[in-house]
């Protein structure tokens, strides 16, 4: 106990001095835009000469730098707890909330987004590879596809406009809800034979399923739709910086026929390698803020380890439909920004 509470005070230490660094760099900075502005020179009629003080283009604002991080640190955590409890990856309750609530560029919010989701696959891939849950011969097919079609999208998500960008966004999110409240799961589908593709790519594997104790073997079917599928999942995975987790495990599961677990694990997988081709095209473009990522990352972390604990004695269906609940609310305020309706 007093180790993992070491660990974190230490965690905590290095955000804050971090935090301190980046915000006394922003501080030293003059925020207003000095821009020359055009005035009539006494006795010359000159229309251009230039005024030698700097007027300010943006009202400074009187808000401490640190209430934003802070206030995103406490935002992330919440959510952190709220996407293990739901069964949702971070990306998907970040980007939409954030996006929404906060005063940040949506581009930095899902470069943000992107690296959120990240931390929780790399942090988990290998764990789920070591169990032989998470399938090499099933994620590296798709993997190749979904994180091409991933920098394609973070392209066209950054040279579209915001407000097209929230509109896509809150549709999607509309969508991902939808999906959420009606998508069934079958934990053993039936696959009467492998299809040629999945043939030639040995996707097939076994695992121990501990609460049957036995072993079971799995193969999957209508590879090329699922393919299909996954450039579509990846090319939206890029463009709002939301992970891919709601889409991945929905067709790896009911439509290609991998089990439950092998689905969900290689889900959590691939994040790692999709999410990561997606986020070079943010940071190459200057999208990725340290003072929106570095306390984003830390309250999901917390948030999940504290979410861990609470799952046990929480009610999944009442968690599920609040964390719906949420996406709705969220989904429409994108929508309604982008319409410039709710501004």
């Amino acid at each position: 106990m007093a180790q993992r509470f070491l660990k974190v005070s230490v965690m905590l230490l290095v955000v804050l001095t971090m935090l301190a660094a980046t915000g006394t760099t922003f501080a030293s900075n003059d925020p207003a835009a000095s821009v020359p502005v055009p005035v009539e020179t006494a006795g010359h009629g000159d229309a251009h000469a230039v005024a030698p003080g700097p007027v300010s283009a943006v009202p400074e604002s009187t808000t401490p730098w640190w209430i934003w991080p802070l206030a995103l640190f406490v935002t992330t955590f919440i959510l952190g707890i709220l996407a293990v409890l739901g069964g949702v990856g971070g990306g998907v309750l970040f980007v939409p909330i954030v996006g929404g609530f906060f005063p940040f560029n949506i581009d930095f919010v899902r470069g943000a987004g992107l690296l959120v989701a990240l931390a929780g696959a790399l942090a988990a891939g290998p764990g789920l590879l070591k169990r032989n849950l998470a399938s090499l011969r099933l994620a590296l097919p798709v993997a190749v596809i979904a994180s091409a079609a991933a920098i394609g999208g973070a392209m066209i998500g950054l040279a579209l406009k915001p407000n097209v960008v929230n509109t896509l966004l809150g549709a999607t999110i509309l969508f991902i809800v939808v999906i959420m409240a009606t998508a069934k799961k079958s934990d053993f589908p039936h696959v009467p034979k492998p299809d040629n593709l999945a043939q030639s790519l040995g996707i097939m594997g076994i695992y121990r399923e501990e609460s049957l104790g036995k072993d079971v073997e799995w193969t999957v079917h209508k590879t090329p739709m699922g393919l299909a599928l996954f450039v579509v999942i990846g090319i939206m995975a890029g463009m709002f910086g939301l992970g891919a987790g709601w889409a991945n495990v929905p067709v790896l599961n009911l439509l290609m026929g991998a089990p439950l677990k092998i689905s969900v694990a290689t889900s959590k997988f691939l994040l790692s390698i999709t999410d990561t081709s997606a986020a070079w095209v943010y940071l190459n473009q200057g999208a990725v803020l340290p003072m929106i990522v570095v306390p984003s990352l830390v309250g999901i972390m917390l948030g999940s380890i504290i979410g861990v604990k609470i799952l046990a004695r929480s009610k999944p269906k009442a968690i599920k439909w609040m964390v719906i609940g949420l996406l709705l609310f969220a989904g429409l305020r994108s929508l309604l920004k982008g319409l410039e309706i709710w501004k």
